[in-house]
């Protein structure tokens, strides 16, 4: 399903990074009480040899499937090196997984190992590891995985670096990386070492990004695109990778890396201009930006407090992000460049170049991608990334291609640019009962734009009007309990007005509706990357979706 035009495959690449680089610092670790802990790029390749060398006693078949579970951390990228410097495969898990998705995915792809770290709620998680299945505790794991199972520094003190390792041929398997799964079972994406190769030898020719610029890595290792912008750009372009310590200290972990090259969802963008949005309202920060002698150093303190004060290359992806969010970030003088991919061409379609921002577009095809049009509107690609196929689901696999053409599954436009737009999922789009047809994605994207909602949902099948449920920010939910009630409804209810008049007829709201139980992974509503769950949102409120189409304006749910 794919080829690869690269040379040097990725232990390769990272082996001639770390000749170069040596003594240069390759990673920065967080390890608790305000230390960090660096690793040279020889000491990273010390430790990833040491490790290889214990796998390789283990006596595994060649080519086993070894998992790997944990929050992002230096031994995450460390240890997945040495998987495939030990002549395995690697398959990482998302570490919010409940127990029974870690025995699904454990189950399916036969892992003999796992490496077990930085978790929060690893208690709950064990119970899900099939009997039999060895573990290895990272450094920063729960004492009580250290407490039963071999411990990595250990490991590491015990053993001698692998010497001779294995050649790791183009069209060999490196990774199986499983969706986040929206819709129930995760599909296991199979990406070889030729894929690998050509996405990292290709990170460079869509941004400058070049040796020792600062990245955070802080978005799931485990999803294809830090994979992608982070490891692979670390082995093949030497970048420098910081690590965030926690959700409560990511905003000093920022401010400490200050990176260069920042890739974001749109949840995150908005929990950005809800934070600055709280310390100077907009109306207040535009009146300042519009007095010469302070517009400067206004910027400058927004961006800086946020940690973006260096940032040369904003990125976001995963969802649209709100045409408002684009404008306020433009106006501190900040570019954020929609991207576009998915887990099944290892993140690698479309990609907006530096100064060719357009709103509602995800950019141009990237390099060595051809993208078209398909059948009812469904974006189809031939990438560089595009899988070998879904693990041992051959009729999916099937499923997915058409004529060597990738199905995205998203409906798009290309324009005479060359830009494509998505407008919607094949699946997501819904017939009012009306007969006609409204694409939820970006009636939501409007909705997300006002400070406090965090997540929009919009239902409609069978409905004479589409309603939209609302999921607010923790943070707004403490400030209505005291006197903002009357306020943030009047938000609301001009939000309603506003968002209305940018739709055609058929698509306009008949109702905002305030959720008031939280969209949670936990909860099952939220996929580990922060999607909606919809099948799971419309089974929730099914009861009450049809009392509340009779109704105009918000409601408080």
């Amino acid at each position: 399903m794919s080829g690869s035009t690269a040379t040097r495959m990725p232990v390769d690449a990272f082996l001639d990074m770390a000749a170069r680089r040596g003594s240069d610092i390759a990673m920065e670790q967080p390890v608790g009480g305000g230390v960090l802990r660096e690793y040279s790029w020889s000491s990273f390749e010390d430790e990833a040899r040491r490790m290889a060398s214990y796998l390789k006693s283990l006596n595994l078949p060649d080519k086993s499937n070894i998992g790997l579970i944990s929050k992002n951390c230096a031994e995450w990228i460390i240890a997945d090196l040495a998987i495939l410097m030990a002549g395995h495969v690697s398959v990482p898990l998302y570490p919010t997984l409940t127990d029974v998705s870690v025995r699904q995915i454990l189950e399916h792809c036969g892992a003999p190992v796992l490496f077990v770290g930085k978790l929060d709620d690893w208690e709950h998680m064990e119970s899900g590891v099939p009997a039999g299945v060895k573990m290895i505790a990272f450094s920063l794991a729960p004492e009580s995985a250290k407490q039963k199972n071999p411990e990595w520094s250990q490991i590491i003190a015990e053993n001698s670096p692998l010497k001779d390792l294995p050649v790791r041929t183009p069209d060999e398997l490196a990774t199986i990386i499983y969706t986040s799964g929206t819709t129930g079972m995760p599909k296991g994406v199979m990406q070889s070492f030729g894929n690998l190769a050509d996405i990292g030898g290709r990170m460079d020719k869509t941004y400058p990004i070049s040796e020792g610029d600062r990245v955070i890595s802080y978005l799931p290792l485990s999803h294809v695109a830090e994979r992608a912008a982070i490891e692979m750009s670390m082995f093949y372009v030497g970048l420098k990778v910081c690590f965030a310590e926690s959700l409560e200290t990511f905003g000093d972990d920022l401010r400490r890396t200050r990176p260069n090259l920042f890739f974001g969802v749109p949840r995150i963008w908005s929990k950005f201009y809800q934070k600055a949005s709280e310390a100077m309202p907009p109306k207040k920060l535009n009146k300042l930006l519009r007095i010469p002698i302070l517009n400067r150093i206004v910027k400058k303190k927004i961006l800086t407090a946020m940690g973006l004060d260096d940032c040369r290359i904003a990125l976001s992806g995963a969802a649209a992000l709100s045409p408002d969010l684009i404008d306020w970030f433009k106006s501190l003088g900040l570019e954020v460049l929609e991207v576009y991919g998915m887990t099944e061409n290892m993140g690698w379609s479309h990609a907006t170049p530096k100064g060719g921002q357009c709103i509602g577009s995800v950019g141009i095809a990237s390099d060595g991608v051809m993208c078209r049009i398909g059948d009812a509107g469904e974006v189809q690609v031939k990438s560089p990334g595009n899988m070998m196929g879904y693990y041992r689901e051959p009729e999916l696999t099937e499923e997915a291609f058409i004529d060597g053409w990738l199905r995205t599954g998203d409906v798009g436009v290309i324009d005479s640019e060359g830009r494509l737009k998505i407008t919607g999922r094949v699946k997501e789009i819904f017939k009012t009962e009306k007969g006609k047809y409204v694409a939820p994605a970006p009636i939501e994207n409007r909705l997300v734009s006002l400070p406090g909602v965090e997540q929009a949902c919009v239902m409609g099948p069978d409905l004479s009007q589409p309603i939209a449920l609302l999921n607010l920010a923790a943070e707004q939910e403490a400030h209505l309990r005291g006197s903002g009630k009357a306020e943030f409804h009047k938000a609301l209810e001009e939000l309603l007005v506003k968002v209305n008049a940018e739709l055609d007829a058929h698509e306009r709201l008949q109702c905002l509706i305030v959720a008031q139980e939280p969209w949670t992974i936990e909860a099952n509503l939220l996929t580990p990357t922060l999607k909606l769950k919809r099948n799971e949102l419309e089974k929730l409120y099914h009861e009450r979706v049809a009392s509340w189409s009779n109704q105009r304006g918000v409601i408080w749910g």
